[in-house]
């Protein structure tokens, strides 16, 4: 029997209008903000002696931020089709314990960077597939962390790890827990069966709820699954099925991405026949059917593919204004340093976004040379900082009063934003966004679905450059 979540008042939005005739209108592709300036501007001319600085830097703030870290774990037994992450398919693991060596020695570098007291408020494993790895070394991961960084038993800490129910089992999940994570997040995509071999991930749904109810009894902070619509042979049926298979359970929350053919960027994705992908239309409507049955569970919908349950602390972060965007997606703490560890992660380190080289072997070269494996960055303008705070407060908020944001930049120009006023008003015709004469920008339930489009408006290298070709379309 389906236990729905009953809404609350607590909510600072209305509910989201789902309007597909404003959808195909402004279907485009364009960036996802889990930065700003995204991905595409990094360049080589931000250099590891500059991060160095920024962080010695962070360390004199009068209140300094506390600390997030991600750890990248590459490495997956099995290839999924539709996958656009940095992975290393092997069976070989003895690849991980090597791995993992270069893996401590980084740690150390960035451990020594960082004064004792910045509590590690949030952890986070992804990858590839963590679960790769065995318990023990997990757990020696872990506690080489806590040498060099102080982590924390605090409830309210975010510790997760991504998980392959394929291969995890209630053992694995207990050690887990005991180890300190308090927050999986695992990969489904869909149930349905000709789906599943059309991907190449065959994954039992009997086996995935039951982990599902078990981290529920065991009592993890919270629980975040993943789907993907678009996918070949899906039809509003057929994920409609899968949607009623998780509400048996209920997740804590539900991340549904849209998935993005672009074969010539991404190899594993050239084993998919196009011809089998469901069409725009139809893609659509699996999208609303989708959001209809989440809001009749009683999920409330935090922004763009994110949905979580009432009590869950992501909502908890969307009404205290604590909510923030990483390259993780929505995160529950603002305000933190971001500290990317392993092969292609990106760090968040004062005003400035750096990422890992991608390649194996080169990181694993400079990590011997004592290098941090830094490739390329950007070091933020006072106009990239205010643009970001604009994009952040719009995606996690839903507002923004630009002279408030303007003002906490220390730019007085009134005008400074008056072009994209402008812009924004065939969106405000729309209704998507209400523009007050004080330059208070509220996005409107219909709008709730069109963040990125909204947010596109504000963004300078796309006004400048109109690079949108690298990115996925919004539905």
């Amino acid at each position: 029997m389906r236990h729905s979540v009953p809404l609350t008042d607590d909510t600072l939005q209305p509910r989201p209008e789902f309007n597909p005739d404003l959808i195909r209108r402004y279907d485009r592709a364009g960036p996802r903000y889990t930065s700003y300036p995204t991905a595409v501007q990094f360049s080589s001319t931000l250099t590891a002696h500059q991060v160095r600085q920024l962080a010695h830097h962070s360390n004199e703030e009068p209140v300094p931020r506390p600390l997030s870290l991600y750890i990248h774990i590459p490495f997956c037994a099995t290839l999924c089709f539709y996958c656009a992450c940095n992975k290393i398919v092997t069976r070989n693991t003895q690849k991980a314990v090597t791995y993992l060596d270069y893996l401590y020695r980084e740690v150390a570098m960035y451990g020594r960077l960082f004064d004792d007291d910045r509590r590690v408020v949030q952890l986070h494993l992804g990858g590839g597939t963590p679960t790769f790895l065995q318990p023990d070394q997990l757990e020696n991961l872990i506690t080489h962390i806590g040498s060099y960084f102080r982590l924390t038993d605090d409830i309210q800490r975010d510790y997760s790890i991504e998980i392959d129910p394929r291969t995890v089992s209630h053992q694995t999940l207990d050690r887990l827990q005991q180890i300190g994570f308090n927050r999986v997040s695992m990969g489904i995509q869909d149930f349905d069966s000709k789906v599943q071999a059309a991907v190449h991930r065959i994954q039992s749904p009997k086996e995935t709820l039951d982990l599902l109810r078990y981290t529920r009894s065991q009592g993890f902070r919270s629980t975040n699954v993943d789907l993907i619509y678009g996918l070949p042979f899906q039809s509003v049926t057929s994920f409609s099925r899968t949607l009623d298979q998780l509400l048996e359970v209920m997740p804590d929350r539900l991340s549904i991405f849209n998935y993005a053919h672009l074969p010539h960027r991404f190899a594993p994705q050239q084993r998919i026949q196009e011809a089998d992908l469901p069409d725009s239309e139809e893609k659509l409507q699996i999208l609303g059917a989708c959001i209809e049955q989440l809001t009749k569970a009683g999920y409330i919908h935090i922004g763009m593919d994110h949905f979580a349950r009432p009590d869950d602390p992501m909502v908890t972060a969307a009404q205290e204004g604590s909510l923030h965007r990483n390259f993780q997606g929505y995160s529950t703490h603002a305000r933190c340093e971001l500290i990317g560890v392993g092969v292609s992660a990106i760090s968040q380190i004062g005003k400035s976004y750096s990422q890992n080289s991608k390649d194996l072997f080169s990181y694993q070269e400079m990590i011997e040379d004592n290098q941090l494996p830094i490739t390329r960055g950007v070091e933020l303008s006072r106009d990239d900082e205010v643009r970001r705070d604009v994009i952040e407060k719009l995606m996690c908020q839903g507002e923004v009063n630009l002279p408030d944001a303007l003002a906490r930049h220390h730019i007085a120009y009134a005008d400074y934003f008056q072009a994209e006023l402008r812009r924004l008003e065939p969106l405000a015709q729309d209704k998507l966004v209400t523009v007050s004469g004080r330059g208070l920008i509220r996005v409107s339930p219909a709008g709730r679905y069109l963040l990125r489009n909204i947010c596109m408006i504000f963004d300078h290298y796309l006004e400048s450059h109109t690079e949108v070709s690298r990115h996925s379309r919004v539905i």
